[in-house]
C-alpha cells in the first residue's frame, strides 16, 4: 500500500498522449497523461473509459457533438462510443480503465501506445 502523490508523478514526464500507469485496482489501471492538440477518432468496444481533468480544459468530441470537461470534472465515455479528445492548451488527465484497454482501440496510428510505462 503506497501513498501516491499524483502531482509529483506528473513532474516525472513531459511527453504528450502517452499515458503512464500509476496504480492498479480490481483489474483497472489508473493512468496519467499530459495531452495537447488533437487525438485520433477511436472507440473501445468492450471498455468504458473515465477521464478526470486535473489541469486545463478538455474538449471531448463525439460524432453528435462536443462536451467540455474542466478542472475537477470527469466524463465517462461508454464502451463502443467513438470519441476524439482535443486539448487547445496542455491538459493533465487521470484515466480509469480496464487494464486490457488498448490506447486507440482498434485504430493504429503513430500516436498509439502499445506498452504503458509504469511510473
Amino acid at each position: 500500500m503506497d501513498v501516491i502523490n499524483v502531482m509529483e508523478k506528473f513532474s516525472l514526464f513531459q511527453d504528450q498522449w502517452s499515458p503512464k500507469v500509476i496504480a492498479d485496482l480490481n483489474g483497472q489501471q489508473v493512468k496519467l497523461a499530459k495531452i495537447k492538440g488533437e487525438f485520433v477518432w477511436h472507440d473501445h468496444k468492450d471498455e468504458d473509459e473515465l477521464f478526470y481533468i486535473l489541469k486545463g480544459k478538455l474538449k471531448m468530441q463525439f460524432r453528435d457533438g462536443v462536451k467540455l470537461i474542466k478542472e475537477g470534472e470527469i466524463i465517462v465515455v461508454p464502451k463502443g462510443v467513438e470519441h476524439k479528445p482535443i486539448a487547445e492548451e496542455e491538459v493533465w488527465v487521470m484515466l480509469f480503465e480496464p487494464a486490457a484497454t488498448k490506447h486507440t482501440g482498434d485504430v493504429e496510428t503513430d500516436m498509439t501506445v502499445k506498452n504503458y510505462e509504469r511510473i
